[in-house]
């Protein structure tokens, strides 16, 4: 008890006097600019309709999405053991080598003739998948995890909208279609390389940090395997939520044109940018929040409750569309709110804070690996289910997944809830885990 007590005072002191809160500005403003930049590559394809071109039977854009999806969930599970075990000395060159792989096969996309262009998709997600792990990795382990992290998850719920924008924009001028994701993607190569070169002196946690965070180190296949099986159910349980919230998210952003044409309201190219601006404050704030709360117990069961919020704001959502008292716009905004609150504590807190109430040697990147790889490969199932999400169908399939996701996500934390909250109290932070 006095040890926890010892811990607590030390990383309760003011952040001001012995963190660089210059570096902090720093942190964010690279991390969030590179994932932003990331997203050029990935995301523009999908502001074009692809509508005068059909394949085996599907929607043309339905197999693009699914295409590149499939590569990005391949790449998460490789992600599990390359970003559990990369040195920090090899993730900024390593980012830049993926993206230039994915610009790559953007290009390819351009010249090889449709439908065979889709695996042309799929090459394009393949590298991708590793970026977020690569950027977390220079952020996670300090007290300010929770700040730097949410400043990160904001860039891929600001970018979603901006970058379907751009590529809009680009349709509008006069852009093929097929062209047009390789020219998003070259319009950002420039300020990609500036943030990459800012991460890469980002200095690594404090002395501090490791007593209040717990230290980051990188993961063997043993260490990996042993430590999910220490906490296989609660691990799972955050595990099963976040596959529903990953395909509800993956949903409205891919298909966010068709969603706003069911709701009555086609979308302009601002449309995107000022709807995902409001989830990405709403988010940021909520999120960045926790990083108050010293005591790791209290922040990892109070991200719980923010996931029960964003259930919550889903619900109200639902019902409010349907008994007509919220417009296209409110009901968009506040469904991104609804998602994004969980997905964002996920990546921000959930996984963080029980790395470092349990003090657990290992890395977040490990944990929210295995989650994503999980959450795209159900996201890759519907996908290759049938083709629910073509024309009239997508908003009625949103409606009843939201629904569902609602149910068993709610019934998934109570579980996490009891879970967690049964383990014995954690250990004392160790002289061993404080580092220079």
């Amino acid at each position: 008890m006095a040890t926890d007590q010892a811990r607590t005072a030390v990383a309760g002191q003011s952040v001001a006097n012995d963190y660089a809160w210059g570096w902090a500005v720093w942190s964010v403003t690279a991390a969030f600019g590179t994932y932003f930049c990331m997203y050029a590559f990935r995301k523009p394809f999908t502001a074009a309709s692809f509508a005068d071109v059909s394949a085996w039977g599907m929607s043309f854009k339905t197999v693009l999405v699914t295409a590149q999806v499939s590569g990005y969930m391949v790449s998460k599970f490789i992600g599990i053991k390359v970003i559990a075990e990369m040195p920090p000395r090899g993730r900024a060159a390593a980012i830049l080598v993926l993206v230039a792989f994915a610009e790559a096969a953007l290009l390819l996309f351009a010249v090889v003739p449709p439908p065979w262009n889709a695996a042309c998709l799929f090459l394009n997600g393949l590298p991708l998948g590793m970026v977020y792990g690569l950027i977390l990795g220079f952020l996670e382990g300090r007290r300010l995890t929770e700040a730097l992290t949410a400043g990160l998850c904001a860039s891929f719920i600001l970018a979603d909208g901006v970058t379907k924008a751009a590529g809009t924009w680009l349709l509008q001028w006069g852009v093929g279609q097929f062209w047009m994701p390789a020219v998003a993607g070259l319009v950002f190569v420039l300020p990609l390389c500036v943030c990459v070169g800012m991460l890469a002196v980002i200095p690594k946690p404090s002395s501090s940090d490791v007593v209040a965070r717990s230290a980051r180190t990188t993961m063997t296949r043993a260490q990996r395997w042993n430590f999910y099986a220490r906490y296989a159910t609660g691990l799972s349980l955050l595990v099963g939520i976040y596959l529903l919230v990953t395909i509800l998210r993956s949903i409205r952003a891919d298909f966010a044109p068709e969603l706003w044409q069911g709701l009555g309201q086609p979308a302009q190219p601002s449309t995107f940018a000022h709807s995902e601006l409001y989830v990405a404050l709403g988010v940021l704030v909520v999120n960045g929040l926790s990083v108050l709360i010293v005591d790791n117990r209290r922040a990892f069961f109070g991200s719980l409750v923010t996931c029960a919020g964003g259930l919550a704001l889903m619900a109200i959502a639902l019902a409010g569309h349907r008994a007509g008292w919220l417009d296209g716009f409110a009901f968009m905004v506040l469904t991104g709110l609804g998602l994004y609150l969980p997905y964002v504590a996920m990546h921000t807190t959930v996984f963080e804070r029980l790395l470092a109430m349990t003090r657990e040697h290992g890395n977040l990147g490990f944990l929210m690996y295995v989650a994503d790889a999980i959450g795209y490969l159900g996201y890759v199932a519907v996908m290759l289910s049938q083709d629910v999400l073509a024309g009239d169908s997508i908003l009625p399939f949103f409606y009843r997944g939201s629904a569902l996701a609602i149910i068993l996500s709610a019934l998934g934390l109570v579980g996490c809830w009891f879970y967690f909250a049964a383990r014995p109290t954690p250990m004392p932070v160790a002289a061993t885990e404080i580092v220079a």
